[in-house]
């Protein structure tokens, strides 16, 4: 299994009330998890709970564990891939045995973390070594160090782009879809892929590129007190009137409904489809599909969203799944030196195409171009991530989940009826009336 996005989010509204009601068993310990100064002190075995089964499968997550056991021996590490990540955590959290190393399932309301892990440190001295650290920060403590942050982007085949005459990356919506236009005037390829079926690209991939027109860190932080966050000129609008175009206009796939989201990495790295918004971490994916399938892995770039703040380009940094020391591990000194030695020695982060949550990390070779073009990096608040929630659980959107963009498609192809505008304006006037109940 390939790497996918953050969360089940289909999942969602039924884990929250699954985990809401949870004990997690006995009564957790409160005491921060940390790694002995003296690493032949750490000891016993821990299970690193990981949504990536393929890692574990092909032997990588053992390497790991082999190379961090050159400097802990006396711990032994064991992983368990889980496929249904979200669905299976979630019930094991009813109980104390969710492993002694787990990514923090997306259906956890951040309140609820100290419940179920043991803290970290403060966040304020966190926050001088680590990324992400406002992610999981609950009273001044940090629970979670992120796995890595993605940055925002379209994954594009340059070959084919060129070959439709394309030299440089769009600055504006409008000069995107002229772009994808010359793409299908000059090619037999898709402009672009919105992996309809698969759903989970249709999610937070688009969402996390708030922030990316407006160059501003908190526009998401934003939707927690706005009554329209689709109003003309407003990050989502920008966004979302961008994917609507590219459907409307027939810049996508034929088909949305038989969209496959392992067969779109070959078919862009044939130039059989020419671009797809994605995080960086799907870079090197895509780039291996290339090799596999006989192509050249260096034709596969990848852009910012299509839009400039004084002249110059900004992308999006989120994080991705958050690494916690489960609350009721009996080994929590070997976990966090796990975690701490993943974290900060493993190299990962940018093996994945990620950016590492050390600071002190260089940036990942898939956002060179980024550096060599001058993309400002905003890395997302999370400040207000609980009301934005809040607001939109009540208001039954689904920022983080497919529903929403998938209606916005039928939309476009005119598989339903109504009108862009007017579902923006039904958009606004639900979230409008979920913020006026949450901050009643």
């Amino acid at each position: 299994m390939s790497r996918k996005p953050l969360s089940a989010a289909a999942l969602l509204a039924t884990a929250m009330l699954t985990i809401a009601g949870c004990s997690g068993g006995a009564a957790p310990s409160t005491e921060t998890a940390v790694a002995p100064s003296d690493a032949s002190k750490a000891s016993g075995t821990i299970t690193v709970l990981t949504n990536r089964t393929d890692l574990v499968q092909d032997g990588t997550m053992g390497r790991y564990a082999a190379a961090f056991n050159a400097i802990y021996p006396k711990v032994t590490v064991k992983f368990q891939g889980i496929t249904d990540y979200e669905g299976e955590v979630k019930i094991g959290m009813n109980t104390a045995d969710y492993g002694d190393v787990l990514l923090i399932p997306s259906a956890i309301a951040k309140g609820d973390y100290p419940k179920f892990f043991a803290p970290l440190g403060s966040t304020a001295a966190m926050s001088q070594k680590y990324r992400f650290t406002g992610k999981t920060d609950v009273k001044g403590m940090t629970y979670g160090i992120a796995n890595f942050g993605s940055v925002n982007g379209f994954v594009y085949n340059k070959a084919l782009w060129t070959k439709a005459g394309i030299a440089n990356w769009p600055t504006s919506p409008a000069q995107f879809l002229g772009d994808l236009k010359e793409i299908k005037a000059k090619s037999a390829a898709a402009p672009y892929y919105t992996n309809y079926k698969d759903g989970w690209p249709l999610s937070s991939q688009w969402t996390n590129s708030a922030g990316s027109v407006s160059c501003d860190a908190k526009a998401s932080d934003a939707l927690a007190g706005s009554d329209k966050p689709w109003g003309e000129g407003s990050d989502l609008h920008v966004i979302d009137t961008l994917l609507y175009d590219i459907v409307h206009e027939g810049l996508s796939e034929k088909d949305p409904t038989t969209t496959n989201w392992e067969t779109s990495k070959t078919e862009l790295a044939k130039g059989k489809v020419g671009s797809m918004l994605l995080g960086s971490w799907a870079v090197h994916q895509v780039r291996d599909a290339a090799t596999a399938a006989g192509q050249n892995p260096d034709d596969i770039g990848f852009m910012p969203f299509p839009a400039q703040k004084n002249g110059a380009f900004c992308a999006t940094l989120v994080s991705d799944y958050q690494l916690a020391v489960n609350a009721h591990s009996k080994n929590k000194a070997a976990a966090r030196a796990w975690l701490d030695w993943f974290t900060d020695k493993s190299g990962f982060a940018t093996k994945e195409g990620g950016v590492s949550a050390l600071k002190a990390a260089a940036l990942p070779s898939v956002l060179k171009p980024y550096e060599d073009n001058d993309v400002k990096l905003v890395e997302r608040s999370d400040a207000k991530t609980e009301q934005v929630n809040a607001i939109d659980n009540a208001a039954e959107i689904g920022l983080a989940k497919q529903d929403y963009r998938q209606k916005l498609i039928d939309l476009a192809r005119g598989a339903q009826q109504g009108s862009l505008q007017g579902y923006f304006a039904d958009l606004d006037k639900r979230w409008a009336a979920a913020a006026a109940v949450a901050g009643s």
